[in-house]
């Protein structure tokens, strides 16, 4: 009987050690677990239409995508003529003029000189540049910059309010203020 009692208290104290042992390895998985989450932020993204302007037939859309500080401009056109065309955000969110001069200027929070994007002559925060038509008059453009935000609190970086312009022509990246790219042929407004 006392050898029963003693294999008991054994399996007893072997079954209580497996379940502090069980327990503190479920606790160290918990521990590792909780260590590896790592939180995913949405991108923001917008989308616009552009629409004809100055008696052109220039259409197209633009999507801005805000992720891990960088602002993504990516545009589709059509009915451009071929060749090189200059592209810009300007001061207004506003495309009710036939011309588009209702946009205003070159969005310039840090009034700087026209110029290329990222020349240290300086430059202004919408001159994005220029881009290519094909023969069919059909283009597509990527920029992408941590110069700009969407929705943010600081001015001179907020794209929100502001137009998105392509040219006629292209910018010399020189001519004041605006590169002498002529015609506002598309535009649309970034609205949030």
């Amino acid at each position: 009987m006392k050898k029963l009692q003693i294999a008991a208290l054994g399996l007893l104290l072997v079954t209580a050690f497996s379940c502090k042992q069980a327990k503190k390895e479920a606790e160290e998985t918990t521990e590792e677990v909780v260590e590896t989450v790592v939180e995913t932020i949405e991108p923001k993204v917008i989308t616009f239409t552009m629409e004809p302007k100055s008696d052109s037939n220039v259409n197209g859309e633009v999507v801005f995508t805000e992720q891990d500080g960088k602002v993504i401009m990516r545009a589709t056109f059509t009915g451009l003529e071929p060749g090189e065309h200059a592209i810009h955000l300007h001061e207004k969110a506003d495309c009710s003029a036939a011309d588009g001069t209702s946009t205003g200027g070159h969005w310039n929070p840090t009034f700087q000189p026209h110029g290329k994007w990222g020349d240290e002559g300086g430059y202004h925060k919408g001159d994005i540049g220029n881009f290519t038509a094909d023969a069919d008059g059909n283009a597509v453009l990527e920029f992408s910059t941590d110069q700009w935000c969407m929705g943010c609190d600081d001015d001179t970086k907020n794209i929100i309010g502001k137009a998105v312009i392509v040219h006629k022509g292209m910018d010399d990246f020189v001519s004041q203020p605006s590169g002498a790219a002529g015609a506002r042929v598309s535009c649309t407004g970034i609205i949030e």
